[in-house]
């Protein structure tokens, strides 16, 4: 019998919880702990000790915690993004890792839909503002979350482009969607920019003035990916250059109080990041996770491993 540890300081919901405990005891006949709400790291590094698999939300994963877990074989971050966990410590340590791609993106594209509409409507200030039909919409890595965007924007009547540089042009043509050759010629064609990039040594920081200035008078710039793809001092200053230029996400920068401070009316952020956060994500991911869990100790499956 396997021992499965829920560990997230910020909790799923009480009925993802049951439909994991339905996966995991029910189906598999094995054990699930809960480790909610945590205050303190020592409580994680205590919890993990003689646990077979982890399930994880934005918990960190550090080099200490899969040290600690010495029984450990598999941790699953129910959600996309995974750079909260020290992949290189977890191969050392011989952990397979694992994300579940594709369960929250319908909740991130629709946060990026609810994000335009507020930031061309001027934040509802009763200010007249201006539509998103016929605008230019362009999606700036296509994967679940951009696909999904793109299946929304289509609903908007707007015209969509794409940039990947890792997914084939006749892909994103055959979604219905524009290719386009760089990112260079996605930024100067639309008027609207979602960002949905992973955080790598090539994308931190790359999304600064050379891209966003290219933008056309008016320009919106969405981000609900990472905030560690921005490089904020650059933006700070084109957007001070360019007074027309609007920036809105649901994670915070490090430099939001100067954001706030300095452009009133053109500048949003959300108190944390939300794209995932909806009932129907919650479930769907952690669900996902304790199955892919069960999979890989019953058939040593690994399609979502996400380390060497």
């Amino acid at each position: 019998m396997a021992r499965i540890l829920i560990a997230t300081e910020k909790p799923f919901a009480a009925i993802a919880v049951k439909g994991i405990r339905e996966v995991v005891e029910q189906d598999a006949g094995d054990e699930l702990l809960l480790l909610e709400k945590y205050t303190d790291k020592n409580q994680l590094l205590d919890a993990v000790k003689d646990v077979d698999a982890l399930i994880i939300r934005s918990d960190k994963i550090d080099a200490e915690v899969l040290a600690a877990a010495k029984q450990l074989k598999i941790v699953v971050r129910a959600g996309a993004g995974y750079d909260n966990v020290d992949l290189e410590a977890a191969t050392t340590h011989g952990i397979c890792v694992m994300n579940t791609p594709g369960q929250n993106s319908n909740a991130v594209a629709e946060l990026a839909f609810g994000l335009m509409v507020m930031a061309v409507r001027n934040f509802y200030n009763g200010t007249s503002g201006s539509e998103l039909k016929g605008k230019k919409l362009g999606i700036h890595a296509f994967g679940n979350v951009g696909r999904n965007v793109a299946r929304i924007a289509k609903g908007f009547g707007m015209k969509i482009f794409a940039y990947d540089a890792f997914c084939p042009k006749q892909a994103i043509a055959e979604a219905g969607v524009t290719p386009v050759d760089s990112a260079e010629q996605l930024y100067e064609t639309c008027d609207v920019i979602s960002l949905h990039i992973p955080v790598t040594a090539e994308t931190k920081n790359s999304i600064g003035a050379d891209l966003v200035g290219r933008m056309p008078k008016g320009g919106l710039l969405v981000n609900t990916a990472r905030k560690e793809v921005i490089h904020e001092a650059e933006l700070i200053q084109l957007m001070e250059a360019r007074p027309d230029l609007k920036y809105v996400t649901d994670i915070m920068p490090v430099a939001h109080e100067e954001f706030a401070t300095k452009f009133p009316g053109r500048y949003f952020s959300t108190p944390k990041k939300m794209g995932a956060q909806t009932a129907e994500a919650n479930i769907n991911a952690g669900i996902a996770a304790a199955k892919q869990i069960e999979a890989y100790f019953k058939n040593g499956v690994e399609t979502f491993r996400v380390n060497k």
